[in-house]
């Protein structure tokens, strides 16, 4: 009787040694095959990746850096008109036809293509744009129908006489505004090229307002807000313009234009795309599904 409880008591002990075993084999076991437990930092991380993006400041908006430096000129221009403001359009008059009373020149009117011509000689030499040949046109075409509209409409209503006396479309200067317009699309295409670009072309536009204000056929003020509105049609030209980055313009293009002393719209149709379209009509109406 005395074996029989001892070898029992020994079986139970080697049983019992042998299931702590195998329970820890299968808790490996398990572990290996079990999903890994992720650390807390890692989880914050992905929960981090996927958080909703904070909404920027609206001075860091492409709206605000587009309109913020011709609302500058545009205001410190309104500021100025006749005889208001620190430093006067009167009192600007006043000192240039003190300095220079028989000043004359017509370089102005060249001038004001120059950074056209500028542009076109570049892509001559092979610098690339920022936009191809057909987007920089079409942005050319948009921010002149804007400037159109906007200057000889501002014209009609604020009726200023000119300081020579010659008219009442003083404000505002239509050769500023379309000398500083041209600069700045030159500036948006060749900036990544080289910032000398730009700044050749903004000194042009800034000598043209000079030689206006020296011409006596501006004032300070129609100056500033010409150069302000001249900047503004360009950057709202690239600000609306969609067929950036490659995409394909729509074939009907409609623009407003200002024509022989009125206003309305221009209407283009690009006839290039319309026959490529024509030619693969079903490709098209595929990918418009």
């Amino acid at each position: 009787m005395k074996n029989i409880v001892r070898i029992w008591l020994a079986l139970t002990m080697c049983f019992g040694l042998v299931s702590q075993d195998l329970m820890a084999q299968e808790a490996d076991s398990l572990k290996k095959y079990q999903e890994p437990v992720v650390a807390q930092d890692t989880l914050k991380k992905y929960q981090d990746s996927v958080a909703l993006p904070v909404k920027q400041p609206f001075f860091k908006s492409k709206a605000f850096k587009a309109t913020i430096i011709p609302a500058i000129l545009i205001a410190y221009g309104l500021s100025t008109v006749k005889d208001n403001g620190i430093y006067s359009s009167y009192d600007a008059k006043r000192d240039l036809q003190k300095h220079f009373p028989n000043f004359k020149t017509k370089i102005d009117n060249p001038l004001l293509i120059a950074p056209y011509v500028e542009l076109a000689a570049a892509n001559l030499f092979n610098i690339k744009s920022n936009n191809d040949f057909l987007n920089t046109s079409i942005l050319i075409l948009k921010a002149e129908a804007i400037f159109a509209v906007t200057v000889f409409g501002i014209k009609q209503v604020s009726n200023q006489e000119r300081p020579n006396g010659e008219n009442r479309e003083s404000m505002p200067s239509g050769h500023t505004a379309q000398a500083f317009l041209a600069a700045s699309i030159l500036n948006s295409e060749l900036k990544h090229k080289s910032p000398w670009y730009g700044i050749g072309a903004y000194t042009i536009a800034t000598s043209v307002g000079a030689f206006r204000m020296l011409n006596n056929k501006h004032w300070q003020s129609d100056v500033f807000v010409g150069a302000g509105i001249g900047m503004l049609s360009s950057h709202l030209a690239y600000l609306s313009h969609r067929n950036r980055w490659g995409r394909k313009p729509s074939i009907v293009q409609l623009s407003p234009a200002y024509i022989y002393g009125a206003p309305g719209f221009a209407f283009s149709m690009n006839l290039d795309d319309y026959k490529n379209r024509k030619k693969n009509a079903a490709f098209y109406k595929y990918s418009q599904n």
